[in-house]
């Protein structure tokens, strides 16, 4: 990661105050930790205590810190919320897919609550801070926003309602001064697409068809992340970036 830190000013983000939902594994926790890397002052969120557990023990940085939240609860996030006096930018990189059993109603519900309807909980709920901050908000969608899996059909349905919610959210908070963006990752090597990128056949059908011929990796996302979290961004709002190697139009 730090061939992509070395190409922003090192204290871009200092004095800075983010929260990262779902930050406490794969890319959620890289742009944790890309954002750590800046300056800023970051807590990430999430939902396995033994986890969380694991990163406290191991983390180097002071202005990172991890916290377990339950997202499907509307009351612990307007509790939770209460914890900040400012903020600066909220990443909902919060998202599960349960490959095969999502047309069970029960599944279909949990997916889509965490991935998307927890967005809009914490948004609103953390809305009068990055008011106050004129601040931003980054929505962590995928390529699957744009395409079809059949095994997957609440992560599509939940990512595809990520890029509404996204431009909805931008022309509503836009006129407070607060941005409102999303991005697209595509196949990245983490915990959630190992079945794939293990199996030789099927990584390399992947990686054939994005442009760059490889697959991504957790901290491709974070170039873009600081992107739409600094005034470089400023007049982008309501956009969604696809950070993919070209795989959707392939």
């Amino acid at each position: 990661m730090n061939d992509i830190l070395s190409c922003f000013a090192s204290d871009v983000l200092a004095g800075k105050t983010a929260l990262v939902s779902g930050g406490t594994s794969g890319i959620g926790l890289e742009i944790a930790k890309g954002l750590a890397g800046l300056g800023a002052s970051v807590t990430a969120t999430g939902s396995s205590a033994e986890k969380i557990r694991q990163l406290v023990d191991t983390n180097d940085r002071k202005n990172l810190r991890f916290d377990a939240l339950d997202v499907t609860s509307r009351e612990s996030l307007a509790s939770y919320a209460e914890r900040f006096d400012r903020l600066d930018l909220l990443v909902n990189a919060q998202g599960i897919s349960r490959p095969g059993q999502e047309y069970d109603d029960a599944t279909f519900m949990n997916v889509m609550d965490i991935n998307l309807v927890s967005a809009m909980r914490l948004s609103t709920a953390l809305m009068p801070l990055l008011k106050a901050a004129r601040g931003s908000i980054i929505n962590i969608a995928s390529m699957l926003s744009y395409l079809a899996d059949e095994e997957v059909p609440a992560y599509c349905a939940s990512k595809s309602g990520m890029l509404g919610l996204t431009r909805a959210l931008a022309h509503r908070y836009g006129r407070d001064g607060v941005r409102v963006n999303a991005i697209a990752p595509g196949y990245h090597r983490t915990a959630m697409t190992q079945g794939l990128w293990s199996e030789e056949a099927a990584a390399h059908k992947i990686a054939e068809r994005t442009a760059l011929k490889r697959w991504g990796e957790a901290d491709d996302l974070v170039g873009a992340a600081i992107f739409l979290a600094t005034p470089a961004s400023r007049y982008v709002t309501g956009a969604t970036l696809a950070v993919d190697g070209g795989y959707v139009v392939g």
